[in-house]
C-alpha cells in the first residue's frame, strides 16, 4: 500500500473526499478513490468508514488524555469514560464499511467461521 502524504490541510482541486474530514482522512478517501472505480453507493460507504476513522481517533485522543475511566462522585464507583463506547463503535463500523466495500482482494490471514447451515 502506497504512503499517503499530506501537502497542507486543503483538499486538492478534484477532491471528491467531504470537506469535514481530517486532513489525513481526506487523503486517504482521495487515495482510495482514485485508486478504485467506485460507484455513487460505494462513495457513500466510504464516507461512513471515514466519518468512522475520525470518529475513532477523536475518541482515541481524549481517552490518551482522560484516561479510559473516571470516578462517579455520586456514588464513589470507577466507571469507563463515555469516549470509550464511541472508540469501539465507531471502529467496529469503520471495520464493517471496510469489509462492505471489499477493496482488498487478499484473503484474511485468519479465515472467517463457517456460516450458519440453517436460513436466516
Amino acid at each position: 500500500m502506497a504512503k499517503l502524504t499530506l501537502v497542507g490541510d486543503k483538499p486538492a482541486a478534484g477532491s471528491l473526499a467531504p470537506k469535514h474530514l481530517k486532513a489525513a482522512t481526506r487523503a486517504w478517501f482521495d487515495q482510495i478513490s482514485r485508486e478504485y472505480q467506485l460507484e455513487s453507493q460505494h462513495l457513500k460507504i466510504l464516507q461512513i468508514a471515514a466519518e468512522s476513522w475520525d470518529g475513532y481517533e477523536s475518541a482515541r485522543d481524549s481517552i490518551a488524555e482522560n484516561g479510559m475511566t473516571f470516578v462517579n462522585k455520586k456514588h464513589g464507583d470507577i466507571k469507563p469514560r463515555p469516549e470509550v463506547a464511541i472508540m469501539q463503535n465507531n471502529r467496529l463500523a469503520f471495520l464493517r464499511a471496510m469489509r462492505e466495500l471489499n477493496l482488498d482482494v487478499q484473503p484474511p490471514d485468519t479465515p472467517r467461521p463457517s456460516p450458519l447451515k440453517y436460513p436466516r
